[in-house]
C-alpha cells in the first residue's frame, strides 16, 4: 500500500471512535457550560455513552423549556433554576417521556411501542450522575459547590424485580441452546450460500471469512460488540490463543478464545489485505471493509448488522449480545466455575455472572425428571 492510501486508511481508522466524538461535540453547542465541564470531566467513558448522557440532557432542558419552567436558550439554562427545581416538576418529567411512544419501522400499519423501563431508568442515572457532579465534584470562586440543593437524589431507579430463575429463563429463549449454535455456524459454512441469487453468492464469497471470523469470535470468546470491533492486529496472540480487549471503564484484559475460533481468525487474516486493502501494520483493525474503493474499519452498525442477517437467516434475529449469552451459559455449564464465567466476560459482578450458572438449571431439572422416569421403569418391571 503507497503512502498516500495508507494515509487515507489511518484517517478512516480515526473517524470509528470519533464519530461519537464529534456527535457529542455538536450537542455540546446548546449545552450550558456545567453540562461541558461534567462531560469533560468522565473522558473515562467511551464517547457512546457520553453521547447518550449528552441526550439526555438535551432532551430533559428541551422539555423544562417547553413547559416553561425555565427560561430559554439550553445554554443559558442558569444553575439556579436546577436547584430550584421541584420533586413534582421532575416527577413530571419521567412520567411524560414513560409515556412517549415510538413506532418499530416505517410503515403506514407499523407497532406502536412505549419506551422501555430501562431507557427510563438510563435518563435518570445521567440526570442523578449530572447533579451529583454539580452539588458534590464542583467548586465556583467563592470555594462552592455549583448547587446545594440536589432535587435528583430523591428521584429512586424502579428496577423490575424477578428472581435469577426468571431472568434466566428470558436469556435462554432469545438465544442458542445446546448445540444449536454449532449448527449455526455449520450453516454458515455449507448451507446459507444456497438460499442467494446469484449476486447475493458473490458478495457472500467475497465477505464470507471475514463475516464468519466475527460471528465465530463473539461465540468462542463472549466478547462485547465495542470489545471486538476495537480489536487491532497487535491485540492478537495466536501462540497462546488470546486476544487482548479494552473493557468497560477502558480497562485492559486478555481473553481466551476457542481453537477453533482463533483458526477462523487466521483464515480471515489470510485474505484480508487483498480483499481489504489492509496492510500488516499492528496497529490496524483487525475487521475491515471497502466502500467507493477506500478502506475502513467495519462500524459497529455494520457488525450489528452482519449479525442480524445470519440469525435471522438460520432461525431468529439476533443481536452480538445474545451471542455473547450463548458463550457465557455454554461456558458456565461445561465448568461450572462462577470465576471463570466472570473473568472471561469482564463482568465485575458475581450476581450478572449467576445468571449462566443459572440457565444450566433447567437441564438439571429435566435430567432429574429423565431419572426419575429411570426409577420408575426399574420399579415397574
Amino acid at each position: 500500500m503507497d503512502i498516500s492510501k495508507k494515509g487515507v486508511f489511518l484517517l478512516a481508522i480515526s473517524r470509528q471512535r470519533e464519530k461519537f466524538q464529534q456527535k457529542v461535540d455538536k450537542i455540546q453547542e446548546e449545552l450550558p457550560f456545567y453540562c461541558i465541564e461534567y462531560i469533560d470531566s468522565r473522558d473515562h467513558l467511551s464517547p457512546v455513552t457520553l453521547y447518550n448522557y449528552a441526550r439526555d440532557f438535551q432532551d430533559f432542558f428541551e422539555w423544562l423549556i417547553s413547559e416553561r419552567i425555565v427560561k430559554g436558550p439550553m445554554k443559558e439554562i442558569e444553575l439556579s433554576a436546577l436547584e430550584h427545581l421541584s420533586l413534582k416538576e421532575v416527577e413530571s418529567y419521567f412520567r411524560t417521556i414513560g409515556k412517549k411512544e415510538y413506532t418499530t419501522a416505517k410503515k403506514k400499519n407499523a407497532e406502536k411501542k412505549r419506551i422501555s423501563q430501562a431507557t427510563v431508568n438510563r435518563k435518570k442515572s445521567a440526570l442523578r450522575s449530572l447533579f451529583s457532579y454539580l452539588t458534590n465534584e464542583t467548586e465556583n470562586e467563592k470555594g462552592e459547590s455549583y448547587i446545594v440543593r440536589n432535587v435528583l437524589s430523591k428521584i429512586r431507579i424502579h428496577k423490575e424485580k424477578e428472581t435469577l430463575n426468571e431472568r434466566a429463563k428470558k436469556i435462554v429463549n432469545k438465544i442458542f441452546v445446546g448445540t444449536n449454535d454449532i449448527g449455526f455456524l455449520n450453516y454458515i459454512k455449507d448451507e446459507h450460500i444456497h438460499s442467494l441469487s446469484p449476486k447475493q453468492q458473490a458478495y457472500f464469497i467475497r465477505d464470507k471469512e471475514r463475516d464468519f471470523a466475527i460471528i465465530s469470535l463473539f461465540l468462542g470468546t463472549g466478547i462485547r460488540l465495542d470489545e471486538l470491533a476495537n480489536i487491532r492486529l497487535k491485540d492478537i496472540d495466536f501462540t497462546s490463543s488470546e486476544i487482548h480487549v479494552i473493557r468497560k471503564g477502558n480497562k485492559k484484559d486478555s481473553v481466551a478464545v476457542v481453537p477453533e475460533s482463533i483458526e477462523d481468525l487466521k483464515k480471515y487474516i489470510d485474505v484480508r489485505n487483498k480483499k481489504y486493502g489492509g496492510t500488516m501494520d499492528e496497529d490496524e483493525f483487525v475487521f475491515l471493509t471497502v466502500y467507493k474503493k477506500e478502506t475502513s474499519p467495519l462500524s459497529h452498525r455494520a457488525i450489528q448488522n452482519i449479525v442480524y442477517k445470519y440469525t435471522k437467516a438460520f432461525d431468529k434475529k439476533m443481536s452480538p449480545h445474545k451471542l455473547r449469552h450463548t458463550y457465557a451459559t455454554n461456558l458456565a455449564e461445561a465448568t461450572g466455575d462462577l470465576s471463570l464465567v466472570m473473568n472471561q466476560l469482564g463482568h465485575t459482578s458475581s450476581q450478572t455472572s449467576l445468571l449462566y450458572i443459572t440457565t444450566t438449571r433447567e437441564k438439571a431439572k429435566k435430567a432429574s425428571e429423565l431419572l426419575g422416569i429411570r426409577r420408575n421403569s426399574i420399579n415397574n418391571d
